[in-house]
């Protein structure tokens, strides 16, 4: 569906769109436009890849203008561009308000504008029942996202939502953080060692974003089935696999963390389709007539959420078969 065909990545220098790139960089596509505001890493990453079909456009979701320019010609766009860390955005609200809502919009009312045929908008595990602001901003970005999707009649713009959990050694995620700790001979924290967090890796990622590009109807969220671990056997697998010695401290919760995370809740357990990998969440496209839908009958049975403490849970042997799986942790390996 890519051939010959323009996309657009806003946030492209992070963490997804390197992995976006190395999935493309080879084939038919004919253009991939990374949008970021980081005039830096465009040009490390501009530097590295060296390559034509690459197309690098300075700016920032918060500014319309700066997206209307990159999104000209486009044909499919992820929105990948965020504020993601937990902690810095319980400490700025507002920041996190107007990159991961109002930017999304933004982008949104580029893309219809520009006839951009559809847009994935990636999400988080943190935004079902949310407690942080971070958590809080993407819930309310998926529903920036779904109910714009109501108001396309034509289906010119189709616009799906992605919700995924922790992506293993991303830019500023806890594997880099630990095995940075390991290799200076420091203490390794945790925060809480019964604490449980989804594990998947770059690869699962960009493939749930594919798949929602290949089968997403209007207003539709994507949701990764995914793994778990306590973070206490991450930190042992990782103690194991660099043969480290490290002492473990035990630091506290940080502001706005949850002790697991949930993928999907109850109330969307109840209207999703499922498939080997994945839950689809079909948009509520009733209107606010509330009366025209309403009618008697038994109320649906209660289904559990899908979350971190109730998915399979890796054994410490299982985490390091996975975390082998990352280039990032191959190569610390070898240092």
């Amino acid at each position: 569906m890519f051939k010959n065909k323009t996309i657009l990545i806003t946030g492209g220098t992070g963490s997804f769109g390197k992995a976006v790139l190395e999935k493309f960089i080879d084939t038919d596509i004919k253009e991939i436009r990374i949008f970021s505001r980081d005039e830096k890493k465009q040009h490390d990453l501009r530097v590295k890849l060296n390559n034509s079909k690459i197309k690098f456009y300075i700016g920032d979701i918060r500014n319309i203008e700066s997206l209307n320019i990159a999104m000209l010609g486009v044909d499919y766009v992820f929105q990948a561009a965020a504020l993601k860390q937990v902690p810095s955005c319980e400490f700025f609200p507002m920041e996190a308000t107007l990159t991961n809502v109002l930017g999304t919009d933004n982008v949104i009312k580029s893309a219809v504008k520009n006839k951009v045929k559809k847009i994935i908008c990636l999400s988080t595990d943190k935004a079902a029942y949310p407690i942080n602001a971070m958590g809080i901003s993407k819930a309310l970005m998926e529903k920036v996202a779904i109910g714009f999707s109501r108001n396309i009649i034509d289906n010119s713009t189709k616009i799906c939502v992605t919700r995924y959990g922790n992506v293993m050694a991303s830019r500023g995620s806890v594997i880099p953080f630990f095995i940075e700790q390991i290799k200076s001979g420091k203490p390794i924290t945790i925060t809480n060692p019964e604490m449980t967090r989804f594990l998947m890796s770059l690869d699962e990622a960009v493939e749930l974003v594919l798949y929602a590009f290949k089968n997403g109807n209007q207003g539709d969220l994507f949701i990764q089935k995914s793994q778990a671990s306590t973070i206490q056997d991450l930190v042992i697998a990782l103690k194991e696999m660099f043969k480290a010695s490290n002492p473990i401290k035990i630091i506290g919760t940080r502001h706005g963390e949850k002790i697991y995370e949930t993928l999907c809740t109850s109330e969307e357990m109840r209207k999703s389709k499922e498939t080997a990998n994945y839950y689809i969440v079909p948009a509520d496209n009733r209107d606010l007539n509330y009366e025209k839908y309403f009618k008697e009958g038994s109320v649906k049975k209660n289904i559990e959420d899908y979350n971190s403490h109730n998915t399979y849970r890796l054994s410490v042997d299982e985490i390091k078969k996975k975390l082998l799986s990352l280039d990032y942790v191959k190569d610390k390996l070898k240092k």
